[in-house]
């Protein structure tokens, strides 16, 4: 694993430093639908007709450089560029700017009226890539970064982070080396590090043990403990549990190709939460953190687990393999188990776990299971706030004995073809007694095709929903917006 996990955002340049900069520096304007009669009387007769010659609308995310209105004196051509923003008030139409500007050029925030950690925060997402495979990679434009937006640029630096974990290829980020991230991670916020391995993870987390028995890579847990520099001992303490599987073949119950074809991105629960952890650092919440990462590959062996075999989970649970790619909730289980057991004021597992919460809500829309409403309330209302929505759905209990087995006290999966994402959220919820609350998130962690702040690859999903709500609980801390 490269030393550079958390990498520098070079689309961002410092404003204040722009006079040193020996190169032109130019202005970038923004403009909403209903503010555009206002904004063409600032502009001279030639830049208004060429507006109206390409039919600039101010739709969102469309962008144009504007003709110069005169010539410059000294040859240093600064140019106007406008951005249109239509109705959309969140962070996306910015990510549209730094490959719809010209390569390398340098821009600053000519409005005043735009929120500037908007601006950063879509800028920043839009203005990323996955290029350390490649020879060479087109450079995006960099924006000069304002004053008083270092939360934006935190956000930013742990999606990008969370990103490239995704978006590099398995047989580079298999279960020793995303252990290795999280060390990484820790050592970069000055935390406390365990990593488990070989006969202890037998011992003490044996599902993870068992769904990593196929393969040559053994599995590996993480742990990362930090307390934010005012908390106390006796300060809230927020644990994260991460799914961690960098690569899903489906064990015996194997994939089809088409299926297996985005399987590196298996560890994407895994990625969200570390992503989240280092934000919470970053901005050093009153608080204790515990994460925790399950680190496997589920592969097929001769010693991989069997469909019907039956593990002991660390909690004393038995549980038969209905299914083996149903593996996903057999590695959260122990760590939520162990999490629990230190009555975590607020407990958070992610994973990328079941296709029946795709098909409810679509690629975009995190499904939530919550045992507690006032939280689950602070999550939604966390999502509309920054534009990173998720959506709550139920632990309901009348599906709960669809986990019934004849031989162990529970199956991995129901025998039923209805309410998998439902199903899987009950079948975690058996191992979080003891957690004052615990939120589970169902997520894609992936981008179909390129958008506006959403380049296609691997994407943090619900991390600035929780950190709004954990800002809004805990501290004084203005949460990214977007």
């Amino acid at each position: 694993m490269s030393s550079n996990l958390i990498r520098e955002l070079d689309c961002f340049f410092d404003g204040d430093a722009q006079a040193t900069l020996a190169r032109p520096v130019h202005r970038l304007h923004t403009v909403r639908a209903e503010a555009l009669p206002a904004f063409l009387e600032t502009l001279s007769p030639a830049q208004r007709a060429y507006l109206a010659f390409v039919g600039f609308t101010a739709k969102a995310a469309s962008i144009v450089i504007l003709p110069p209105s005169r010539d410059a004196d000294d040859g240093a051509l600064v140019m106007d560029a406008v951005l249109g923003l239509g109705s959309d008030r969140s962070h996306v139409p910015f990510g549209a700017l730094p490959f719809g500007l010209p390569p390398d050029t340098l821009w600053r925030l000519a409005a005043l009226d735009v929120d500037f950690g908007c601006a950063i925060l879509g800028f920043g997402l839009g203005a990323y890539r996955f290029g350390e495979l490649k020879a060479a990679t087109a450079k995006p434009a960099r924006l000069a970064c304002p004053p008083g937006v270092e939360t934006s640029l935190a956000a930013v630096r742990a999606i990008w982070m969370g990103r490239d974990l995704i978006n590099r290829p398995a047989n580079l980020l298999g279960p020793e080396e995303l252990a290795d991230a999280v060390v990484l991670l820790g050592e970069h916020f000055q935390s406390e590090l365990t990593v488990i391995k070989g006969a202890h993870v037998e011992d003490h987390y044996p599902t993870i043990a068992a769904v990593g028995r196929g393969s040559e890579r053994a599995p590996q847990v993480a742990i990362l403990r930090w307390r934010g520099s005012s908390a106390t001992a006796h300060s809230p303490l927020i644990s994260l549990c991460g799914k961690g599987v960098c690569f899903d073949s489906g064990g015996y119950d194997i994939k089809p190709s088409a299926g297996m074809l985005r399987m590196k991105k298996d560890m994407g629960g895994a990625a969200a939460m570390m992503a989240l952890a280092s934000l919470i650092m970053a901005e050093n919440l009153p608080v204790r953190l515990v994460l925790r990462v399950g680190c496997v590959e589920n592969s097929v062996s001769g010693r991989a687990m069997r469909p019907m075999d039956v593990v002991r989970t660390r909690s004393g649970l038995t549980v038969e393999i209905g299914n083996t790619d149903a593996e996903g909730r057999l590695v959260l289980c122990d760590l939520l188990h162990e999490a629990a057991a230190e009555t975590p004021d607020l407990l958070i597992d992610a994973a990328t776990l079941t296709g029946a919460a795709r098909t409810a809500l679509g690629p975009d829309l995190p499904a939530m299971f919550c045992n507690d409403s006032i939280w689950a309330a602070r999550m939604m209302e966390g999502g509309r706030a920054t534009h990173d929505p998720v959506w709550e759905l139920p632990l309901w209990p009348g599906y709960d004995s669809w986990l019934d087995s004849n031989i162990a006290d529970l199956n991995n999966v129901s025998t039923k073809s209805f309410a998998g994402a439902i199903v899987a959220g009950l079948f975690l919820q058996r191992f979080v007694s003891g957690a004052r609350a615990w939120i589970h998130f169902d997520l894609y962690a992936w981008n179909d095709q390129n958008r506006p702040a959403a380049p296609e690859g691997g994407e943090i999903q619900a991390m600035r929903a929780v950190m709004f709500s954990l800002c809004g609980q805990y501290a004084n801390v203005p949460a990214t917006q977007g």
